[in-house]
């Protein structure tokens, strides 16, 4: 019997410690969850975003909180980019997953937050897919460049978004919808605590309420970006801070380069020192976020959340000061502009461990979305980096044959608008005649148009089989019937009738006679005989009053009577308050009372602007109220809140009728201008264009219509120029060039130490033609990037033996090298998809097993190149 009851006892425990096994070597990817109760709930995803901060010029030295909770307890990715360093294309990447081609936001300005984006891309961001999954979402701090804060994005159950682009003090969020806005006090509004403290309180205030729900969180900093406003505490740190003069500091001119480093010579001495001070002003407002830091780790590990918590921490692109000559900015394909810091840390994250794989920006959603247990959407073209966290699984120690993992080795680097390319109409012109003649007329002659024997209404051309079996094109002849109706027709649209909806009709302002009446005329004129012309009717009455002036009074004087008699005084003041002369008198008299009327009084003026229901602005550009707004705090207080809403909504209004004039402006339809040309000449000018077309051979027809479109594309351009000009004129902007961006930095600028008091300077930073698409490879034997601007310029610089993109070597390159990098750059710059934008490493020179080199007669050669 005791043998049963330990037989028994054996198998339980032997059951238990089976199933206690099998359960720690399964699923390694959320191991680090032990607790018992918790092991269903699924991981919280904390996404931490700085601003500008780069990696090249050591703005992470500084940073030894985050270096330890993010560097030593998480994973560091080496080799991160953004695939556009721009602020506002960069951050809808990350939230779409998308390169810039696909979701069309080119720039800070060009679509940024617009109701395009708004409509279509918005609706697909992570937080719209996590949020439909159970996730509590949240977002604080900066969102996109041109967000004015009237709506929610979809996806956030709770929003804390900073309005239009960044700031420490003075500015204004959205919060949850509602506007709030901050000023200057420190402990109140710097804007890098404000969030911290929204977002902790939020963590705190869900998990309380909701213990089981996953949150994620977006905590989007305002630092490093300009102005650089530290916190008081730190205003004193890094006074000799040099972490920005790397090798290419003001190495310049590049006369290798494109045309901006052809431009930019080297830096004056107050741009050097405004460059130390720069990257000193950075460095402290970092501090800010390495505190953040540090009570964002905090808060998790008190709140037992540490190990059930993704957190990532990353920026939206890097930074440069003096690289180049360039003073400082971004926007350039180089790696101090493209390399961003990436870290992640959590449950299956290892501790200190250090990746050489390409992670970049839009990686991050489909990231945070596998962390959730989604799928990857199929648009989305960025893929999960979890697959690089996996640990290895415990299995059989003789098993050779694992499968390595497979990522990609080369991206695309994107910035700017996609410019209208020039026609050349003669290359065009030989593509299209590459087929003999005798070819080319019996495509022709295929044509409905060609086939009938001057049939057609308006057929100028038909095709004719001669003696020998060979097709021609002849001119039709055209019988006299039908030259009299012609005749007729145009005798009919000289005299401006027409019944298209779209000819001109300047109405009689500009019409001409015909050559025989003007021949009569000048006959008529020459003849002294002829009688001169007298008009009918003339004003002979004499004048029986006028108005005279005397000492400011205007008086009217009859003419008829034999003494001047004075009648009603007009003040001459009448315009601006005539209708209650005493109480002009009471506001001549009491200056200090000017402002305060009735709102009877400003309705009373004839000639007053009505602004609201209770301010009007008088003739004489003096406003006058309601009393009950200068006597009332709260009613002062109401009315100052409607006019701030009336303007924020007037300002969206404008932001969308600018965007709808450019939609019309881009659509215009031909029109004639009567003031500039007189109908009769503009019409006679496109009757002989359309004649001048309609004799033109067919062969001829395509190459004329090619002339045409450049001719009117160098038209547009020009007009784009001159409005330039002039708006730069009115403005006095002496630090604008044309075709180049520059800014004004003056003592001003900087509202907190440390302070700028060397007075002001103006420097050029980037250049409307800054328009490029590259290609940048990370590999074991490779480490290059190749790009290709729209100018047609080519860059190549190889990291290997030049780390600093000094040099470029595009001229070294095999041609048939170049032809394959742009094959590949052509593939990505119109993928779709992680499936097309990700493609397979290949052996990098050819994509043989053995790493040869390229295969040089893969594909037509490439001819549009420059170096």
């Amino acid at each position: 019997m005791k043998s049963s009851w330990f037989a028994l006892i054996l198998a339980v425990l032997s059951t238990e410690l089976l199933t206690s096994h099998c359960s720690t070597i399964k699923s390694p990817r959320f191991r680090g969850r032990v607790q018992q109760e918790r092991k269903n709930i699924r991981p919280n995803i904390i996404l931490v975003l700085t601003d500008d901060q780069d990696v090249e010029l050591g703005s992470l030295q500084v940073m030894n909180k985050t270096r330890r909770i993010m560097e030593n307890g998480g994973a560091s990715f080496i080799n991160a980019f953004v695939t556009t360093p721009m602020c506002c294309p960069s951050r809808s990447s990350m939230l779409t997953g998308k390169y810039v081609h696909n979701h069309n936001i080119y720039t800070n300005n060009e679509n940024c937050s617009s109701p395009s984006w708004q409509a279509t891309h918005e609706p697909r961001t992570f937080a719209v897919y996590l949020n439909n999954t159970g996730y509590r979402t949240a977002f604080f701090g900066k969102y996109l460049n041109e967000y004015n804060g009237s709506y929610i994005p979809p996806g956030w159950r709770e929003w804390v978004g900073l309005v239009k682009n960044s700031r420490f003090y003075n500015y204004t969020i959205s919060r949850n919808g509602n506007k709030e806005k901050h000023g200057f006090d420190y402990a109140k509004d710097y804007f890098t605590d404000l969030i911290t403290n929204e977002s902790i309180n939020y963590f705190r205030m869900s998990k309380r309420i909701y213990p089981h729900r996953p949150i994620m969180m977006v905590i989007s900093h305002a630092a490093p970006h300009g102005p650089e406003d530290s916190a008081p505490q730190f205003s004193e740190l890094y006074p000799n801070a040099s972490q920005h003069i790397t090798p290419s500091y003001n190495y310049a001119p590049n006369m290798d380069k494109h045309w901006i480093m052809q431009y930019t010579g080297p830096m004056l001495p107050i741009h050097m020192e405004f460059t130390n001070v720069l990257q000193r002003k950075r460095l402290q407002t970092l501090m800010s976020v390495d505190d953040s830091m540090e009570r964002l780790y905090q808060m998790l590990a008190e709140m037992g959340e540490l190990e059930n918590t993704y957190i990532i921490y990353t920026a939206d692109h890097g930074y440069h000061i003096g690289q180049f000559g360039l003073v400082k900015g971004k926007s350039m394909p180089y790696d101090f502009d493209i390399r961003v810091p990436f870290f992640i840390r959590g449950p299956s994250v290892e501790p200190g461990s250090v990746l050489p794989q390409i992670v970049l920006n839009i990686d991050l959603a489909p990231t945070i979305l596998d962390i959730a247990g989604l799928d990857t959407p199929p648009d989305m073209d960025g893929k999960s980096v979890l697959k690089l966290l996996d640990l290895e699984r415990p299995g059989n120690r003789f098993r050779t044959n694992k499968k390595t993992k497979i990522w990609r080795d080369t991206f695309l680097v994107e910035r700017g608008k996609f410019l209208r390319k020039k026609e050349e109409p003669n290359k065009n012109t030989q593509q299209s005649n590459q087929l003999p003649k005798y070819e080319r007329v019996k495509e022709l002659c295929q044509q409905a148009r060609y086939q009938t024997a001057c049939e057609q209404p308006g057929q100028k051309w038909q095709c004719t089989e001669d003696a020998s079996g060979k097709l021609r094109i002849h001119k039709c002849k055209v019988s006299s019937n039908i030259l009299a109706i012609r005749k007729r027709t145009r005798s009919i649209h000289s005299r401006g009738y027409s019944g298209k909806d779209k000819d001109c009709n300047c109405g009689d302002t500009d019409y001409r006679n015909s050559r025989t009446q003007r021949k009569n005329q000048r006959q008529f004129l020459r003849n002294p005989n002829a009688q001169k012309y007298k008009p009918r009717f003339v004003h002979t009455r004499q004048t029986r009053s006028l108005s005279v002036e005397f000492e400011g009074e205007i008086y009217d004087i009859n003419l008829e009577e034999e003494e001047l008699q004075v009648l009603k005084t007009k003040s001459i003041t009448k315009r601006h308050n005539a209708e209650n002369e005493e109480e002009a008198e009471e506001t001549n008299g009491a200056p200090g009372d000017a402002m305060i009327a009735d709102g009877s009084d400003a309705i009373g003026q004839p000639n007053s602007v009505r602004v609201t229901h209770k301010c009007f602005i008088l003739p004489n550009d003096t406003i006058h109220c309601e009393r009950e707004l200068y006597q009332s705090a709260r009613a002062w207080k109401d009315h100052k809140a409607y006019i701030d809403k009336e303007i924020e909504a007037l300002q969206d209004k404008i932001k969308n009728l600018r965007e709808v004039r450019g939609h019309l402006k881009r659509r215009k339809p031909d029109e004639c201008d009567c003031s500039k040309q007189s109908y009769y000449n503009k019409e006679k000018g496109v009757k002989a264009q359309e004649k001048l077309k309609s004799h033109l051979h067919p062969f001829k027809e395509a190459a004329q219509e090619v002339d045409g479109k450049l001719q009117l594309f160098k038209e547009n351009r020009r007009r784009k120029k001159e409005r330039k000009g002039k708006k730069r004129q009115k403005k006095g902007d002496e630090c604008s060039l044309p075709g180049l961006t520059c800014f004004t930095h003056d003592n001003n600028h900087w509202q907190t130490a440390p302070f700028w008091n060397l007075g002001s300077f103006c420097a050029c930073t980037s250049s409307n033609n800054n328009t490029y698409w590259c290609l940048r490879t990370v590999n074991g034997t490779h480490n290059f990037l190749f790009c290709e601007f729209a100018t047609g310029f080519l860059e190549y610089f190889d990291m290997n033996t030049d780390p600093y993109q000094l040099t470029n070597t595009v001229h070294t390159v095999e041609r048939g090298i170049l032809n394959q990098l742009h094959i590949q750059l052509m593939e990505l710059r119109s993928c779709q998809g992680y499936k097309q934008c990700n493609p397979r490493p290949k052996g990098l020179e050819t994509g043989n097993k053995d790493g040869g080199s390229y295969d040089p007669h893969r594909g037509q050669l490439w001819d549009g190149w420059e170096g």
